[in-house]
């Protein structure tokens, strides 16, 4: 993802998750090569105002919603991602990039 910000990349790369799955602030980050940056990726989703970034689709690494976020649960009720109690069951829910998806922001080895 050379030549864009780190938002703008965080924002491409959630724009890669399907709907049904989530993902979580740690992997996003990992997958940008700033395995220690989960927060930063929460940072970036929560100035998001463009509806096309799937923010409700990234979770905390328990499967916990943001705090903030008062549509989360239902948007992703309403892809079917499974719940227990007010958590995200990510065993079921966790998305895993594919080899393409890898390619796509550049961490394929």
């Amino acid at each position: 993802m050379s030549g864009r910000t780190w938002t703008a990349s965080v924002y491409a790369t959630v724009k890669m998750i399907p709907k049904g799955k989530v993902a979580t602030y740690g992997q996003i980050a990992a997958l940008l090569g700033r395995p220690r940056g989960g927060r930063e990726v929460g940072w970036a989703l929560s100035s998001c105002n463009d509806p096309r970034v799937p923010c409700h689709r990234v979770v905390d690494r328990t499967g916990r919603l943001a705090p903030r976020f008062i549509a989360q649960r239902a948007r992703l009720r309403n892809e079917a991602v499974p719940f227990v109690g007010s958590q995200v069951i990510l065993e079921r829910a966790a998305w895993r990039p594919t080899a393409q998806v890898l390619f796509a922001i550049g961490r394929h080895k």
